[in-house]
């Protein structure tokens, strides 16, 4: 068995062997597993069934990150990606006022798409045309949004009927705990404790318990359900020209989360030749598949991890690595009553709920997101000025989407103003054009 195995992965041309590509497997589950848990309770404010979207998460975790171990051969571990969650929920179906089943349907289209254009190979294309600084103040801008949120679902800091920021109410026991957590988990993470974000997590869900904040569900379970959210497309919604914007931005997180972390994680791995990715087709498509699978079971963009580093920091250099991964995944729809609650929150307030357990694990990552900005151009003004704008526009306007009109818009017109406008890719003014169109036409809230 051991032989078919080392054959098949190759695992002497990669110097790994078995029992190295298991922990590094489980190793790289142990640093992603939080989005069991950050998932069902993002998605379920948009008005999903929790129980559901536990079990989509799970599903599409396994069945893309067994297939890049096969298909790629290497180890990345995916599954539905933070960023891309929050422009669903807060972005599309609370800000926009789109139903959910609409935005699965986008989810689904985005997810072909990239198939198409992975087999196609436009993919490289389309990530050149656009300038490195507005790659990484999308990431960036995200992370801010993502931090934000953590921020305001930590009670740490609200958003009254006046719409003013302000800090929240420090001697509340919910507010305390997240804060506790947050400081916890980065000392954790500053010691390079695998897992640094669950054990956070799980610490402050005994926490919670001891002090009667949730209620305790149990361990284990049958799986939940998927009746709720399996195939629920709303394609007739795709008719409306405002949801092109809607799959474009889909589509380009995606790629963008997927492309840097192929190429970050494979480097760290030494699995890049000249410069380049082997069976980056395949990985790609793997991501692929997996967002459209994903959408078809219930959950938003399925993406490559970044942590999947952790594996590789254990020696993993294979497709055995995701593979193992992706198999626990599999084996965690039995721990959905600790889903249920880790999601719970503890209202503080008529008007304030407060959740403790999930929101330092959105500070930390958002936080770690913001290490793109230094590949921002800050000298170049034609750069740095629509970076900035979406940097800052991303968190502030509460919508992904509306930051990136920010940026795809300003770019171009201050390189034409400044006789530099052949230099720009005439994608980029296609989505400009897109994004004035939209404002201009469609009424968003």
């Amino acid at each position: 068995m051991n032989h078919a195995l080392a054959a098949f992965f190759k695992f002497k041309e990669l110097g790994t062997n078995v029992r190295t590509e298991l922990t590094a497997g489980a190793t790289t589950y142990m640093t992603m597993a939080y989005i069991i848990f950050v998932q069902p309770a993002i998605l379920s404010q948009a008005g999903m069934d929790q129980g559901a979207v536990m079990m989509a998460t799970c599903l599409a975790a396994a069945v893309a990150s067994v297939l890049m171990g096969l298909w790629a051969n290497y180890p990345i571990a995916l599954a539905p990606g933070l960023g891309e969650n929050f422009f669903f929920a807060f972005t599309v179906v609370i800000g926009m006022g789109v139903s959910w089943q609409a935005a699965l349907a986008c989810v689904f289209v985005s997810g072909v798409v990239f198939m198409l254009l992975t087999f196609f190979k436009i993919r490289e294309m389309i990530i050149d045309s656009i300038p490195e600084s507005l790659r990484a103040a999308i990431a960036g801008g995200i992370g801010l949004f993502i931090a934000f949120i953590g921020l305001t679902q930590a009670g740490i800091v609200q958003r009254p009927p006046s719409g003013i920021i302000e800090l929240g109410d420090m001697h509340s026991a919910p507010v305390v705990l997240a804060i506790v957590t947050l400081l916890l988990t980065a000392v954790l993470m500053h010691y390079r404790i695998r897992g640094a974000i669950l054990i956070g997590m799980i610490v402050s869900l005994v926490a919670a318990l001891a002090l009667n904040m949730v209620n305790y569900e149990g361990i284990l379970s049958m799986p939940p359900s998927l009746e709720a959210t399996f195939f629920q497309f709303d394609f007739g919604a795709l008719l409306s020209g405002e949801m092109v914007v809607v799959i474009v931005v889909f589509l380009f997180m995606d790629l963008f989360d997927t492309t840097g972390t192929l190429v970050g994680v494979c480097q760290q791995a030494g699995l890049m030749k000249d410069g380049k990715l082997p069976r980056a087709s395949r990985a790609l498509f793997s991501d692929a598949v997996g967002t459209t699978f994903g959408a078809v079971v219930g959950t938003c963009t399925v993406t490559s991890y970044i942590e999947s580093a952790s594996g590789v920091q254990e020696g993993g250099r294979s497709g055995m690595t995701a593979i193992v991964a992706g198999l626990l995944f599999l084996l965690s729809v039995f721990i959905y009553p600790i889903v249920k609650m880790v999601g719970a929150g503890v209202p503080v307030s008529d008007e304030l709920t407060v959740f403790p357990i999930t929101s330092p694990a959105l500070i930390l990552v958002g936080s770690m997101m913001l290490h793109n900005v230094k590949d921002i151009d800050w000298k170049n003004v034609l750069e740095a000025i629509p970076s900035f704008l979406v940097l800052l526009c991303i968190p502030l306007t509460f919508s992904i989407a509306d930051g990136l009109a920010f940026g795809f818009v300003s770019y171009p017109v201050l390189m034409l103003a400044a006789g530099k406008g052949k230099q720009v890719s005439p994608l980029i003014y296609i989505l400009g054009l897109m994004f004035v169109i939209r404002y201009a036409i469609f009424q968003i809230g």
